[in-house]
């Protein structure tokens, strides 16, 4: 009796152990549908690829896509490609099954989140004037050097429109909009760990997300007022 006890004991800490990615994965695209797809990861000390559930190796900066100069190591897709990005349970269960420690990367756009980013700094900034401002935000992306702040779904057209209209736009802000993408927590990149700033609120209902208008002042204003006005772009 012992024996299976202590083979149960080893197999609930295993368990405890697996990553978080699949069921992350499995909220985004069933319960959210949000279309969702496995992002490159990185390479481990020994060359061989990501890292293995149980942690071992060491995490390098380098991508396991075939460019040396990656500029976002891990956190984008590679194979398969974006369009492959899907809500189907199954296609994402056999992913991450596969790959458990994979990047989760959310293809933005369309029916999907729209998302602007800048740096980490500029973010909390943002982020503490809105508040002040009374302002509802939806889910924050973080990394220790970007903060990503989900609005709703916006087009080419209504975003060109928006920032026609402002005196200047720091080049530190991305837009992540139709044919883009974006890493979501509990993802791991050569920047860090990707988390919730702010989480969406549990529940099975898609998180609630603010039009792009309603944010992108506070951005603009906080970006522009980083050293050297906001034109660095980190990544």
């Amino acid at each position: 009796m012992r024996e299976i006890l202590g083979m149960r004991r080893r197999l609930r800490f295993r368990r405890k152990r697996s990553p978080a990615q699949l069921g992350a994965a499995l909220t985004c695209a069933t319960a959210w549908r949000w279309p969702v797809l496995p992002g490159a990861g990185l390479k481990a000390a020994d060359g061989r690829g990501t890292r293995t559930a149980d942690g071992r190796g060491t995490r390098t900066n380098a991508c396991t896509c075939p460019d040396p100069e990656c500029v976002v190591p891990g956190a984008h897709p590679f194979d398969p490609g974006l369009l492959a990005a899907t809500t189907d349970e199954r296609m994402v269960r056999w992913w991450w099954t596969n790959r458990p420690t994979a990047p989760i990367i959310l293809a933005t756009g369309d029916s999907a989140p729209c998302a602007v980013s800048l740096p980490a700094v500029a973010g909390a900034r943002a982020l503490a004037e809105l508040d002040r401002m009374g302002m509802r935000l939806g889910p924050v992306v973080a990394t220790p050097t970007r903060w990503s702040l989900l609005v709703a779904p916006y087009t080419l057209e209504q975003l060109g429109e928006l920032l026609y209209s402002k005196d200047c736009v720091p080049s530190s802000l991305r837009f992540h909009g139709e044919g883009g993408y974006l890493a979501l927590p509990p993802s791991e990149a050569a920047g860090g760990q990707v988390r919730w700033e702010r989480a969406p609120l549990p529940g099975s209902a898609a998180p609630w997300l603010p039009d792009v208008e309603a944010v992108v002042d506070a951005l603009v204003e906080a970006s522009t007022s980083m050293p050297g006005g906001g034109s660095r772009l980190a990544y």
